[in-house]
């Protein structure tokens, strides 16, 4: 899987924030706390930047101990994060967040939540 090629700065549609998540949590997670941030991330067009931001926020109070679970191999000396792909996906929703909504911050610049319609112009030239 390929990690996540944006620069810092750059946002993404909401789509594409979407298919991020899907990569990282799966159609079908495996876990209670991915089964609720994948919830979360699917309410991001249906929500404002606030009410996301907040219900974002009270999912990582929840799951924090979760999130903090390390696992030891058997050398005993490298730890990891146990659960690396769901902070990933929390951790592009969280950092993403400022750029998401610019489409209803900025409603007199026309701006689509979407990059789609842009793809599909640009499949036609190729």
């Amino acid at each position: 899987m390929g990690k996540n090629t944006a620069k810092k700065g750059e946002g993404h549609c909401q789509y594409h924030q979407q298919q991020i998540i899907q990569r990282y949590l799966t159609d079908k997670p495996k876990t209670q706390a991915g089964l609720e941030l994948k919830f979360v991330a699917n309410s991001l067009t249906q929500q404002n930047e606030q009410s996301f931001g907040e219900e974002l926020e009270k999912w990582r109070d929840k799951w924090r101990p979760f999130l903090l679970e390390c696992t030891y191999p058997e050398d005993g000396k490298h730890w990891r994060y146990t659960h690396r792909r769901l902070r990933a996906a929390y951790s592009s929703l969280r950092s993403n967040l400022p750029y998401l909504f610019n489409y209803k911050n900025y409603p007199e610049l026309n701006i689509p939540n979407t990059k789609n319609s842009l793809e599909g112009y640009f499949s036609r030239l190729k």
